[in-house]
Parts: C-alpha cells; structure tokens; sequence
C-alpha cells in the first residue's frame, strides 16, 4: 500500500470504495505474533506467541484477563489492546453491579465491535490496529469471537490471528471434527499449540517462554498459563511428534517391504516367462 489522496482519515472513500485507514488498521494485525483459539463442547482455549523486542527485553503479554468467564488473545498493537479490555472490564463489572449476572460474550463482544466501528465514520480518529480472539463461557455455552478493526465480528469453531496464521487456520480445518468431540482440556491444548507451532519460521521453536496458554470452560475460570506452566504440555506436544514421526516411518518401512517384494515377484515371473520361452525355442528346433 501507498500514501494517496483518500487514506488521510478514516471517513474519506477512495473511489472504489475502500476505506484505507482501515485496511491499514487490518495489516498492523498481520505484522503481530500469532495467536490461535478453539473450541470443544465444554472447553474454550487460547494459545499464542510471544515476542520480546529485544534479547534483553521481556516478552510482551499476549493474552488478557477480562473476567473469571471471559479472556481475549491479541494481535497488532498491544496498548489498542489494553484500551478495549479496559473498556470490556468495565462492561463486564456494569453487568455483575446491575444485573447481578455475568456478562455474556456474544454482548461483550459486539459492545467493543461498536466502539470501534464509531473510529471509522469519525473525523480525526483513526480505527484500533489490533484484532482480537474473545473466548467465554456462559449461560449458552462456550463461545470464540474474532474481532476486528472494521467492527466486524464473526464467531468461530476455531481461528488464528496474526503473522502467518494460515498454517494455523489449514490445520484447525483439518481437524476440526476432532477438536469439536475432545472432552480433555489438555487434548485441546495440544491441538492450539500444534496449530501455533505452524505459524513459526524455520529458525525459531515453541519454548515455555514464547508461549502463552488459557482456557475457560464449564468448570474451569479463565487461567492464564505462563513461563514454567507452559511446559507440560510442550512434554506432550513432543511426545505426540515423535510418535507421529514413529508411525511415518512404519508405514515407510512398510511400503519399502512391499515394493520389496513386488520386485521380487516381478523378477520371478520375469524368469519363468524367459524359460518358457527358452522350451518353446528347443520343441520348434
């Protein structure tokens, strides 16, 4: 993208009916760190990447508490991302002051959404350059929004955000019968962080320290799991790749035992096809 005549606010259309400052809104969301949520009948869990600007810096938090039923992934810039979970904190605390009830996720969601749709049809303020996965459980059950910038909202079985999330959302689509019957939270676990290692470059690893996991469900309160916490279920990411990589190479040994003896049988017909016709030669003679 370019600097033209229609992306100096958010309210001017270009002449095909784009909104720049939008668009760019929605870019600033693919230069951040992938974040990857799903969802099973009970459980709701969000995995992400952590980055830290420099090696002697910190990682930067990906992944925010709203409420005991509710928590947000985040991706693209992190202090737009603390503004709208403020903004959905104080939703959520309105809801348990005057209605006694918490507050449900479909709403929580679309309050934000309307925050932010305003910053696009107002002059002088610019649209949130962060997209955001909302995982919640209520009264309906369990939930995954994503958010986005325009003010779009759409509900999710599974998504990714973020820098190469394709990978992830290829997996999450090839399996997603199975990771809509797991009953265990750490299965659906293991599913996010395999989706989540997809995203990475070739040079860098899933470690306890770059990885960020939560989960929220029926009898679970949305918990936030960092550094050492992490490292459980990284033992068991492993260790399923390992079998996997056990079972590839069976089936190749298998197939290189086949081809084995179908060469075998081949150089056997070969031969008795070359005697036979050795004896017709001689009966002629």
């Amino acid at each position: 993208m370019f600097r033209n005549n229609y992306d100096n606010d958010s309210v001017t259309y270009s002449p095909t009916g784009r909104l720049f400052q939008v668009e760019y809104a929605l870019e600033a969301i693919k230069q951040g760190s992938a974040a990857v949520g799903l969802v099973s009948k009970k459980d709701v869990v969000l995995v992400a990447l952590k980055r830290n600007a420099e090696e002697l810096g910190s990682y930067q938090k990906k992944l925010i508490k709203v409420d005991d039923h509710m928590g947000i992934a985040l991706a693209g810039l992190a202090p737009d991302a603390r503004v709208l979970s403020n903004f959905l904190r104080k939703q959520a605390m309105n809801s348990k002051m005057i209605f006694n009830r918490p507050l449900l996720t479909s709403k929580a969601v679309y309050s934000i959404a309307d925050k932010a749709q305003e910053n696009t049809q107002s002059y002088g303020s610019r649209p949130y350059g962060v997209g955001l996965l909302v995982a919640g459980y209520d009264e309906s059950g369990a939930h995954l929004y994503e958010f986005q910038p325009s003010g779009s909202v759409l509900e999710y079985f599974g998504a990714a955000i973020g820098a190469r999330s394709q990978a992830a959302r290829t997996y999450l689509e090839r399996n997603l019968e199975t990771i809509r019957e797991t009953e265990s939270p750490e299965e659906l676990i293991v599913h996010g962080l395999n989706a989540l290692r997809d995203t990475l470059p070739q040079d860098v690893e899933l470690t306890y320290r770059n990885t960020s996991v939560s989960i929220v469900g029926k009898e679970t309160k949305y918990t936030i799991y960092d550094d050492e916490d992490v490292q459980q279920w990284l033992d068991k990411l492993d260790s399923v790749s390992n079998a996997r990589n056990r079972d590839d190479d069976d089936d190749d040994d298998e197939n290189a035992d086949n081809e084995q003896q179908d060469n075998q049988q081949d150089q056997q017909q070969e031969g008795g096809d070359s005697n036979n016709n050795e004896d017709r030669m001689e009966t002629d003679e």
